[in-house]
């Protein structure tokens, strides 16, 4: 009886409307969920019967049901916070964690390190990223991002790079060590360290002892020489400097140099005095240091050694890096951000917890570094918030609501038609 059709429709029609509303009320729910993805009912009409068999054009529907529930990946707004371990994705991907299940994948970067120093999620699940090695480059190699030792250890100054002016206008004056620093056309001090990290002074002599050729001499007081004596200074290196007849550097060459600090440093140090790329090494000189008419002066003098120290504070970039700047001014970077994209991410599984996993739907992730091959930037001291519209959930809630009703309408009346059915025996 067609009337009996009518209760079944109308009762697919409110178990349809009735689990519409709950994806509603779900987006509605996690509107405060950070990284949260709002999803979408979808309905599709049930297998018709037709009046004339297969081949007849006339047909009665059969009801509707709920057949998808599609996730919406827009991009959520990006909230400032002022937790140095709060990311936020701009853009398509994920973050990558370990987790009980396997790999999980999320849009909430709301991380923090535990005690262990390991970056992990607010359930304790390590997140994955690209390591560095041990200096500072960042690999390919993956693995739970981890600070590790909060110390460094000191290293000894290797190379000295100088970028100066010397007076091409000098006249050739002879050095006396006694003396260095009123027999010397030009000097400068610039520190260094030895390899137990102690910082030491170090003073560079230069006389000039021809046309375009200068003579450098790297001192020390003998209170930082091995067998010296306090105030007087003890030659540890000497080089020549060659200019061009255009007042550039032309070559260097080194002399002798061994540096024999006291107090536990190792003997015979070596430090490299670096004046810029000359034109022999096919550098132009003009970026070097040159010999013009001017007044000698020390432009900028910088060194890679430094002391031991202890780590004082972590940042991340924008690029994903997460870098640790020690109290001696150095900074070591440690990871960078591993950002997994899929080709299909409305086929992810959601698991709970802010988690979604690989499904045979979603593909497989390739993993990259942000801001590579369409993947998302990565940004600091940000969180993604919730897509949720609250607005437009209101407004499907409400229309969800009419739907529901017009559904039990439906069956309060084929009620009442069967009910004068009944009715036809008295």
């Amino acid at each position: 009886m067609g009337i009996l059709r009518s209760f079944n429709i109308g009762v697919s029609g409110l178990g349809a409307s009735g689990q519409g509303i709950g994806v509603i009320a779900d987006n509605i729910a996690n509107a405060q969920t950070n990284g949260f993805k709002a999803s979408r009912a979808e309905f599709q009409d049930v297998l018709a019967v037709s009046l004339k068999g297969i081949d007849g054009g006339d047909q009665f529907g059969a009801g509707t049901k709920l057949a998808h529930i599609k996730p919406v990946f827009t991009q959520g707004d990006v909230s400032r916070t002022d937790s140095i371990t709060d990311l936020a994705i701009n853009g398509d991907g994920f973050f990558e964690t370990k987790a009980p299940f396997g790999r999980g994948y999320t849009r909430d970067g709301s991380f923090h390190f535990n005690k262990e120093g390991e970056l992990v999620t607010g359930d304790e699940y390590p997140v994955l990223g690209f390591q560095a090695d041990a200096s500072g480059k960042i690999t390919n190699k993956m693995d739970a991002i981890k600070l590790g030792s909060t110390t460094i250890p000191a290293k000894a100054t290797e190379q000295v790079n100088l970028n100066m002016n010397l007076d091409s206008r000098a006249e050739v004056v002879q050095f006396d060590i006694k003396d260095p620093e009123n027999t010397s056309n030009f000097s400068h001090t610039v520190t260094t360290y030895d390899n137990v990290g102690t910082a030491r002074l170090i003073t560079m002599a230069y006389n000039k002892t021809g046309d375009n050729t200068w003579q450098y001499r790297a001192l020390v007081n003998g209170a930082d020489a091995q067998g010296g004596v306090e105030g007087t200074m003890v030659e540890m290196a000497t080089g020549t400097i060659q200019m061009s007849g255009k007042g550039v550097l032309q070559a260097e060459v080194e002399g002798s140099n061994s540096f024999n600090f006291n107090k536990g440093a190792v003997q015979g140090q070596k430090i490299k005095f670096n004046f810029g790329k000359s034109i022999t090494e096919g550098g132009t000189g003009i970026d070097a240091t040159t010999q013009y008419g001017s007044d000698s002066a020390i432009a900028r003098t910088t060194q890679n050694g430094y002391s031991a120290a202890t780590l004082a504070s972590l940042s991340f970039n924008d690029d994903g890096v997460l870098t640790a700047v020690y109290d001696n001014g150095e900074s070591v970077n440690i990871a960078q951000m591993s950002v997994a994209k899929f080709e299909n991410n409305e086929g992810l599984f959601k698991v709970g917890k802010n988690l979604f996993k690989e499904s045979r739907k979603s593909g497989q992730p390739a993993r990259g570094k942000p801001g590579e091959a369409g993947r998302g930037e990565v940004l600091s001291k940000s969180l993604e918030l919730s897509n949720v519209d609250i607005a437009n959930e209101f407004v499907g809630l409400m229309t969800s609501q009419r739907n529901f009703q017009a559904n039990a309408k439906t069956l309060t009346t084929a009620d009442q038609m069967l009910q004068e059915v009944l009715n036809i025996k008295r």
